[in-house]
């Protein structure tokens, strides 16, 4: 049974080491998405949390690895 069940989850709420699917990006920033879309980070797209760093995560997209801070982050809904 599927139901109704949204999630409201962003990467902050990620476990080191799980990847996850992209659903959207949450910000009406066109800068902040073009910057994200430039890394490989848009919907649809598996992401990889590899570590966190204080406020800061360490992202695998496609090849590549990059740092992200917690505010740009909480814009991405998985």
């Amino acid at each position: 049974m599927r139901g109704d069940w949204v999630s409201d989850m962003t990467l902050n709420d990620v476990e080191t080491g799980k990847e996850v699917l992209v659903k959207e990006i949450l910000t009406d920033d066109e800068e902040m998405k073009a910057f994200l879309f430039s890394l490989g980070c848009y919907s649809g797209e598996p992401v990889t949390v590899v570590t966190r760093k204080r406020k800061n995560l360490v992202l695998s997209i496609k090849d590549g690895r990059y740092n992200i801070d917690s505010e740009l982050a909480s814009v991405i809904e998985i």
